[in-house]
């Protein structure tokens, strides 16, 4: 689908708004300053680097959340949460671990009062095997339990029951389970897919947990910074966040762990980051349940507050959601008239979730991921989901292939009170494909990745180059003869600069890096 709409008039128009919207949708809204004058604030995609204080700290930024029916095993329920935005593969030697003074909670809400019933927490530990060396491994790596694997992490992970916020119990589900390394590149983790197979956690119950980097998920068009796509469309229908990585948490439980009961089979999911501050507490920094919220519907003013809060206190942004920003800016910049407020509509959809669908019985209002695990998953899912009929994705939960940009981008737009639309970022899929199993999200790219060296092919790397220069001197012939020579010298160069070098390792043994 490209950025256009079905109504045949205002085409331009239509058109000229999907940039405004996908860049508004990702970067938390724009400030308007006339129809020719328009720069965005804020910052990128879904919840990467969406509020002030958490851009700074991407350790603990929550980027998306998904929840879906497993389609594998329909029994049970698969929650997806990543951290760390926009990790560049080849950004080591430290890549990008878990943190530390962290608590990585996933929320259930199991009878819609906006208050959890259950908590995952996941909590890191890294272990550096030689401190001498910069490396993050010495050599190939294998397995997860390999020696040429300098820094690993491992984690715990706890089920606590809460009532009225209050834990009641505490079960702990894992202990020191190796997370799946970032993907330093084919010479280093020459097959990663077996390391990230052997990060795959069996529970006793029947659950398997995974942590580790994985290829984000996310994908939409975020060159909306060049000046609205350069003032025009011609370059739309890019996946900016193509090639970038994430850290993935992912659970899959069986489906009755988590519901009230058989007849209340509807749950509310969000992800949290608690960090340790200087006086040992722990307080929360990030929070996501639906995407986009904290970019579009909270102003600047509320995002670091959005971030520290929780559902059971979302009454104090719900003007947000009745009395939106952005259709009135898409209306004053290009004459698209904005849906009639108070916009009941995205209360339903957003925060009590739809009627006869995944909202349950006597629902708090709040922001959470809503998901009715009775539904079974589609054999052909849509990636616009319940606009599409296809009622097993979003906003029935958020599954890996649903196009949350568009879905949400037409909802804005008054498509479930009849203002038929098609506006999109001409972004339908993510560039990578998922996988059929759990943990479900894709390969993180690797570091080595690009283009071959010039006059490289798969079977002729830079070492064949080196050893086809190396010839026995019999096979030269009397032309080569200045190039052997050179060759020779270069050869007693090389001598003297090891020699040097064994000379000054010497004198620097003793000392401390």
């Amino acid at each position: 689908m490209t950025a256009i709409s079905r109504s045949g008039s205002g085409g331009s128009g239509r058109r000229g708004v999907a940039a405004l919207v996908c860049g508004a949708l990702a970067a938390g809204g724009l400030a308007a300053a006339g129809v020719a004058a328009l720069e965005p604030v804020g910052a990128a995609a879904s919840s990467h680097r969406e509020a002030p204080l958490i851009s700074g700290t991407p350790q603990y930024d929550n980027t998306d959340v998904y929840a879906f029916v497993s389609p594998d095993k329909p029994d049970s329920t698969t929650v997806i949460a990543n951290w760390t935005p926009f990790e560049e593969p080849a950004g080591g030697p430290n890549f990008y671990p878990f943190a530390e003074d962290a608590q990585y909670d996933l929320h259930i809400d199991n009878d819609g009062d906006a208050q959890g019933d259950l908590l995952f927490r996941y909590t890191f530990k890294t272990h550096t095997k030689n401190e001498k060396t910069f490396l993050y491994n010495t050599g190939p790596v294998e397995s997860l339990d390999d020696p040429d694997l300098n820094v690993t992490q491992t984690y715990d992970l706890e089920l606590i029951k809460l009532k009225k916020q209050k834990a009641v119990h505490r079960t702990k589900l894992a202990d020191d389970v190796p997370v799946a390394p970032s993907n330093v590149g084919k010479a280093s983790m020459p097959d990663y897919a077996a390391l990230r197979d052997q990060a795959v956690y069996k529970l006793s119950n029947g659950a398997q947990t995974f942590a580790g980097q994985a290829d984000d998920p996310f994908f939409l068009d975020l060159r909306v910074f060049d000046l609205l796509y350069g003032g025009n469309l011609s370059e739309v229908g890019n996946d900016t966040l193509k090639g970038y990585n994430v850290n993935s948490i992912a659970l899959q439980v069986p489906t009755d762990l988590i519901t009230q009961s058989s007849h209340q089979p509807i749950v509310g999911i969000w992800s949290t980051t608690q960090r340790k501050n200087a006086q040992g507490h722990f307080t929360q920094v990030s929070r996501l349940g639906n995407p986009l919220v904290n970019e579009v519907v909270n102003p600047i003013e509320d995002k670091d507050e959005f971030n520290a809060s929780a559902p059971w206190d979302d009454a104090r942004f719900l003007k947000n959601v009745t009395h939106p920003e952005l259709p009135k800016l898409i209306e004053a910049i290009y004459q698209i008239e904005a849906p009639d407020e108070p916009r009941d509509d995205l209360v339903d959809v957003f925060l009590k979730g739809v009627e006869d669908l995944n909202q349950p019985p006597h629902v708090t209002p709040s922001e959470q991921l809503r998901l009715n695990t009775s539904i079974e998953p589609a054999a052909e899912p849509k990636r616009l989901g319940v606009l599409d009929g296809d009622t097993a994705g979003f906003p029935n939960g958020r599954r890996l292939t649903d196009d949350v940009i568009d879905a949400s981008l037409q909802v804005v737009e008054g498509e479930l009170l009849g203002a038929k639309n098609d506006l999109g970022d001409a972004v339908d899929e993510n560039d990578k494909d998922f996988e059929k199993a759990f943990p479900y999200v894709a390969l993180p790219t690797e570091g080595s990745r690009g283009p071959l060296a010039e006059g490289t092919g798969s079977g002729n790397d830079v070492r064949n180059q080196l050893g086809d220069a190396l010839q026995p001197a019999s096979s030269w012939t009397d032309g080569d003869t200045g190039l052997i020579a050179a060759s020779a010298g270069a050869g007693a160069a090389g001598i003297l600069l090891i020699g040097g070098g064994l000379m000054w390792w010497r004198r620097m043994r003793g000392r401390a890096y």
